[in-house]
C-alpha cells in the first residue's frame, strides 16, 4: 500500500491536535501556545490588538464542484494547489483561496482540507 502525501499531512495534523489537547485554536485554552492569552477572551482587548476580521468571518467551501481541465477558463498562469489521491487529481485555484481560504473536501472518501 502506497501512502499518499495528503494522507500523511492529515495524519500528522491529527497527531499534533491530540498532543495539544485537541484544541488548536488559542493558547488560553491549552492549544498551540498555552502561555499566550487569547485577546478575544476579554471584553476590552489590549491596545495593541488589531482585529481585521471577526472570528469565523470567512466561511470555508464545504461542497466544491469540479470540471475537466478543458472546462476551466482560468488564465494559463493561475496558481493551483493540486491534490492527487489514487490517480484522481483535483486542482484548487489559489486566486479563489485568497478570498475563501479553506476548502473542505471528501476526495475519494478521504476527508481533505485545502487551505491557503
Amino acid at each position: 500500500m502506497r501512502i499518499r502525501p495528503a494522507l500523511i499531512v492529515l495524519l500528522v495534523l491529527a497527531l499534533f491536535a491530540t498532543a495539544c489537547g485537541n484544541d488548536l485554536s488559542t493558547g488560553a485554552r491549552g492549544g498551540l501556545f498555552p502561555d499566550l492569552p487569547d485577546p478575544t477572551d476579554t471584553e476590552d482587548p489590549p491596545d495593541n490588538y488589531r482585529e481585521s476580521l471577526p472570528r469565523d468571518a470567512i466561511n470555508p467551501v464545504y461542497e466544491p464542484s469540479f470540471t475537466t481541465a478543458d472546462g476551466v477558463d482560468w488564465p494559463g498562469d493561475e496558481l493551483v494547489i493540486g491534490v492527487d489521491i489514487d490517480g484522481e487529481a483535483r486542482a484548487y485555484p489559489v486566486g479563489f483561496l485568497t478570498r475563501r481560504e479553506m476548502v473542505i473536501d471528501n476526495h475519494r472518501g478521504i476527508p481533505t482540507l485545502v487551505t491557503w
